[in-house]
């Protein structure tokens, strides 16, 4: 009796573990299934902010903002609540926020494309004269915009460039206006209300110590030429030559007095 009852405890132990084991393989088929359909079915939801902002405008008399965002898009629905809200207004400067939920950064789920999105942010009163900064980063300001209700974008310079003067600190707006590498110094050749030349030297070769202690690099130089417009010094013209035939040669009304005893630049 005993020995019996001993052989049923026996069958029903091995037919648990066969229905284990049954239910194991059923539950690696369908972990297989999931995966041909692609694992990033369950890929979470992340708050975001927006690859870019493309513009801002108002709207119900300076109540409302509208901001046109970039944001990720793909076959499935990679964007979900997005959000416009007032952050707090402070020195003449209204700061909001932009955000929406998105699985774009599980590589898996396929939202590899963008799209162009518009959220509504409500104030507290009309905008006026203010500006508005979006996610503490791009700046946008009704003054002197050209096509209201939207807004001017500003730029590395502020929204009100500096006008150009014979200073260090219009030379640096000139500079970061220039197409040339960042981390850039300068040596002012020649300045009046109209014309500025600058030698500009950027400094190449790996990230390093003083070149005295083994570290190789060398600089790569340019002579930029700018003419004074309302919003800065804008490059027109870069020659090396010493004197003035060479930038005579493709600006000849760069005035004689500044260029004659510009001396040959020296590249490094």
């Amino acid at each position: 009796m005993g020995h019996g009852m001993g052989r049923r405890g026996i069958r029903t132990v091995v037919l648990g573990a066969a229905l284990m084991v049954l239910a194991g393989c059923g539950a690696k088929t369908a972990a297989t299934d999931e995966e041909a359909t692609g694992t990033a079915a369950t890929a979470a939801w992340t708050l975001a902010a927006p690859i870019r902002i493309d513009g801002v405008r108002t709207a119900e008399g300076g109540r409302s903002l509208l901001v046109d965002a970039e944001v990720p898009d793909g076959a499935r629905d990679c964007v979900r609540r997005l959000r416009g809200r007032l952050d707090t207004v402070e020195h003449g400067t209204v700061y909001v926020m932009v955000t929406y939920e998105t699985r774009s950064l599980d590589r898996d789920y396929g939202c590899t494309g963008t799209q162009r999105v518009q959220a509504t942010v409500k104030l507290d009163e009309p905008l006026g004269s203010r500006r508005v900064m979006v996610n503490s980063a791009d700046v946008f300001t009704p003054v002197g915009a050209t096509s209201p209700p939207a807004l001017r974008q500003c730029g590395e310079n502020g929204c009100d460039p500096t006008p150009p003067r014979c200073t260090s600190s219009s030379y640096h707006q000139a500079v970061n206006d220039t197409d040339i590498p960042q981390h850039t110094s300068w040596v002012e050749r020649g300045c009046d209300d109209t014309w500025l030349v600058l030698d500009l030297s950027t400094r190449t070769g790996p990230a390093c110590g003083d070149v005295g202690d083994g570290c190789s690099s060398s600089d790569v130089s340019q002579r930029w030429f700018y003419r004074a417009e309302s919003s800065g010094w804008r490059p027109v013209a870069t020659n090396g030559a010493a004197g003035c035939v060479g930038i005579h040669k493709v600006l000849p009304e760069f005035p004689e007095r500044m260029c004659a005893s510009l001396p040959r630049l020296d590249r490094g």
